[in-house]
C-alpha cells in the first residue's frame, strides 16, 4: 500500500481522535445521553381519562412512580416535583411544554377519584401534573419494571417497597436522564438544569448546527 496513503490515513485517524478528546475535555456543546426508548403505555389518569405515551410526544415528561398511601414524606418524591413545578421558568423552556406523570403501582386503592383527591391535597397543577395507573397488574409491571426499570413490590402490610426514581423523557419518547434518589443530592436542581439542556438542543439542533449536536452525542454519549 502506498506509504503516502498510509500517512494520510493515520493523519485522518489522528485528527478524529484529537477531535474526540477535545469534545470530551472542553464539551463545547452540552447534551444528555439518548439512553433508550421509554415504554409505550395506555393508562387512566386522575380524571378518568386515557393517558397514552403517544399523547405526550412533543413535550418533555418527568415520570415518577409511587402511590397515594406512601408514608410521608415518601422519599421526597412529591416535594421534589412541587419544587420543579414552581421553578420551571429557571429552565428557559421558551414554550416547550413539560408534563409530570406519576404512575401509581397501587391500582386497587388508587382509583381516579383517589388520585384526584391526592393531587389536590399536595397542590399539584393537574393541567401539567398527571396521576395515572391501570388495573392490569401485568401491564403495570411491564411498564414500570421492564420499561422504566424501576423496582417495586407489595409488602405484607399493604405498603410497597420500591426504588424512588425520576425519569426524564424527551419529545421523541427517548429516556434522557434517570435520577435515583439514593445517589442524587438535589434532584430538583439537576432536573431543572437538564430540562434547560434539552430545550437548548431542541432550539439549536437544526440545519448545520444539528451536525454539531450529533457529533456531541457521538463523542460525549457513546464514546468509552
Amino acid at each position: 500500500m502506498n506509504k503516502y496513503f498510509l500517512h494520510g490515513l493515520y493523519g485522518l485517524l489522528g485528527v478524529i481522535m484529537l477531535s474526540a478528546i477535545a469534545f470530551k475535555i472542553f464539551q463545547p456543546i452540552q447534551v444528555l445521553p439518548r439512553m433508550h426508548l421509554a415504554p409505550a403505555f395506555n393508562l387512566i389518569d386522575q380524571d378518568g381519562k386515557p393517558l397514552t405515551s403517544e399523547a405526550l410526544r412533543g413535550q418533555f415528561v418527568i415520570f415518577t412512580f409511587a402511590y397515594s398511601h406512601c408514608p410521608a414524606p415518601c422519599y421526597g418524591i412529591f416535594e421534589t416535583l412541587q419544587d420543579v413545578q414552581s421553578r420551571l421558568d429557571e429552565a428557559q423552556l421558551e414554550g416547550i411544554p413539560v408534563t409530570f406523570v406519576t404512575i401509581s403501582f397501587d391500582p386497587q386503592r388508587d382509583t381516579p377519584a383517589v388520585l384526584n383527591a391526592y393531587a389536590q391535597s399536595i397542590g399539584a397543577d393537574t393541567q401539567r401534573w398527571k396521576f395515572a395507573t391501570t388495573t392490569n397488574q401485568t401491564l403495570l409491571k411491564t411498564i414500570i419494571g421492564s420499561g422504566f426499570e424501576v423496582y417495586y413490590e407489595r409488602k405484607e402490610d399493604g405498603n410497597f417497597a420500591f426504588d424512588p426514581t425520576f425519569v426524564l423523557v424527551d419529545g421523541w419518547g427517548i429516556v434522557r436522564a434517570e435520577y435515583r434518589y439514593a445517589t442524587e443530592v438535589s434532584n430538583a436542581d439537576r432536573i431543572l438544569r437538564h430540562l434547560g439542556v434539552l430545550a437548548e438542543e431542541v432550539r439549536n439542533s437544526k440545519g448545520t448546527a444539528k451536525l454539531a449536536y450529533e457529533a456531541a452525542h457521538l463523542f460525549l454519549c457513546y464514546a468509552p
